[in-house]
């Protein structure tokens, strides 16, 4: 009898806690939309005492603490970022040219961003299987613009999907609904993300990022597409074609790899196969990617 009480107690206990748990995590993500950071160390602090290892007081700390390192300033700079620029020029008249450039920039204060990580890191440790965690690690990284410790996140995901066969949960250790394909596309607009930078140093980080995907992944399209692409902006078009051909046979009627393999034909100065493929990209392609291949085609002929 006695152990039978002993036991609903336990189990009325746990519920508590668990209503806890959430009741911390409501009040955190209020005081997070309202901006009210005092009252969001207030609950983060009593939430630690209460379950310290909490997965979502690892998510919510780390989202603190970067919110709080984020410092916007005004800089002057030979190299201006954003939209709204302010032009310094020489008092002499006589130099029309800006001397430097005064806008808007963004610094992040290192300690509260390394207590941030730490606290992301902790969680990652702890619950290896939340994607989201891992995510919104590349995601700062991202934001800090730091590619080689973003691109090293990636491939840890990689590495790591292949230990827990995609054994991916996201907040509240809920389990995704396609977890593979969530994940190969999140990494895909991850490399669209170095892509868009325009840096041509970076082609060798969308390069290790796919060939690590194909060592697991073979078939995965998008992939051997990025890698193709890489390759053509190295010139190195030969090269390009081999993951394009792969994915041709995967795919017959991927009008992306039908319009990059047209491409590297044409490069390589090969006119009758760029045009089969231009015409095949307009067989199967969009609105823009038809026009697109249909002016090529006039162009070559």
């Amino acid at each position: 009898m006695d152990n039978k009480i002993n036991f609903l107690l336990f189990v009325t206990i746990l519920g508590i806690y668990k209503l806890n748990a959430q009741d911390y995590k409501q009040q955190f993500n209020e005081l997070f939309s309202q901006k009210d950071t005092v009252g969001q160390l207030q609950v983060l602090e009593k939430w630690e005492k209460a379950d310290s290892n909490d997965p979502e007081l690892f998510v919510s700390y780390f989202n603190y603490y970067f919110v709080m390192c984020k410092r916007e300033v005004v800089a002057i700079s030979q190299n201006p970022k954003g939209d709204h620029v302010l032009q310094i020029k020489d008092q002499d008249t006589s130099n029309k040219e800006p001397v430097a450039f005064m806008f808007g920039d963004t610094y992040y204060e290192p300690t509260l961003l390394t207590k941030g990580f730490d606290w992301i890191n902790r969680g990652i440790i702890n619950y290896p299987n939340r994607l989201d965690m891992r995510f919104g690690k590349t995601y700062i990284y991202g934001q800090l613009e730091d590619y080689e410790k973003f691109t090293s996140e990636i491939i840890k995901t990689i590495e790591y999907s292949n230990e827990n066969k995609n054994n991916w949960t996201w907040t509240d250790n809920k389990s995704l609904e396609d977890p593979k394909e969530f994940m190969l596309s999140s990494i895909q607009n991850y490399q669209h993300q170095l892509y868009s930078t325009e840096d041509d140093k970076l082609l060798n980080n969308m390069k290790q990022i796919a060939e690590r995907i194909l060592k697991y992944y073979p078939d995965h399209v998008e992939s051997l597409s990025s890698l193709s692409v890489v390759y053509m902006l190295q010139k190195q078009y030969d090269k390009a074609l081999e993951p394009l051909l792969k994915a041709e046979k995967i795919n017959p009627s991927d009008y992306i790899v039908l319009g990059n393999l047209a491409q590297a034909y044409k490069l390589l100065g090969n006119k009758k196969s760029a045009i089969k493929y231009y015409e095949l990209t307009v067989k199967y392609g969009d609105e823009q990617a038809k026009k697109y291949a249909q002016g090529q085609i006039d162009e070559l002929k």
